[in-house]
Order: structure tokens, then sequence, then C-alpha cells
């Protein structure tokens, strides 16, 4: 038996994210890739339609919030309203589930926000200990 899954039996789940083919890495990646992160974290703050949503997450295209909020919707974390008027009128919110795990992420936001003139710091030391000057951003 390996660690992970000596960690899976440990936490009695039936799910390992560390396991390669497991389906809950996906909805991972989802939740804290770059634009799903700022997506739920925008809905956390109510109900929003698809350019509010875009304006709010600045920087995303209109195709990757879109893509965002297929995999979401998909993934039972968000739902889509679509209205039937003219022109139609589409809102995204979160489910229960996503609200949850939106609540999550929205403490991890904050606990980073709080923390940046250390994480600015340490940046400085280490770009200072360099050679090659400082770092590119990602």
């Amino acid at each position: 038996m390996n660690i992970t899954q000596e960690a899976t039996e440990v936490r009695n789940l039936p799910y390992d994210v560390f396991a390669k083919a497991c389906p809950s890495r996906g909805t991972l990646e989802h939740v804290t890739g770059r634009w799903g992160a700022l997506t739920l974290g925008a809905l956390h703050e109510g109900s929003l339609r698809f350019n509010e949503l875009r304006r709010r997450v600045d920087g995303v295209s209109e195709k990757m919030l879109s893509q965002t909020l297929h995999a979401l919707e998909r993934d039972g974390l968000v739902r889509r309203d679509a209205q039937p008027t003219n022109p139609p009128r589409v809102d995204y919110e979160l489910t229960v589930l996503g609200r949850a795990v939106a609540e999550r992420l929205v403490t991890l936001i904050e606990f980073v926000e709080g923390r940046m003139d250390d994480v600015l710091e340490a940046r400085r030391r280490y770009d200072e200990t360099r050679q090659d000057g400082p770092s590119k951003p990602a």
C-alpha cells in the first residue's frame, strides 16, 4: 500500500485527488484554476449576468469565461438561469455545493490578500539572491 492509498483510507473517502484517474482531480482543477477561482469568488458576492461577471473578473476573455462557466456548471457548482426575454437574459449563480466551495475559496483569497506584504517581501529577498534579477510574473 502506498502513501496515497493510506491517506485515503485514513480519511475514509471514496475519492483520492492525488490519484491520476480520480474524477475529483478535474473538479479541483476547475475550482483552483485562475479563472475558476476568480469566477467562484465573484459569484460568491451574488448572482451576475455574463457581462457583469466578465467585468468583475478583470482580464478574462469571453471565450475563457464561457468555458469556465460550462465546466463549473457541469460540476454542479454554478447554475445558469436563462430568461426567455428579448434580448435573452442569462444569470449565473452558485448552487448550494458551489457556495460551500466558494466560501472556502474566499477564505483563502482573503488570507492571500491579507498576507501580500509578506509575499512581496519574500519575492524581493528571493530576487536579490538571484543573478538573473527579478523573476517574471507567471
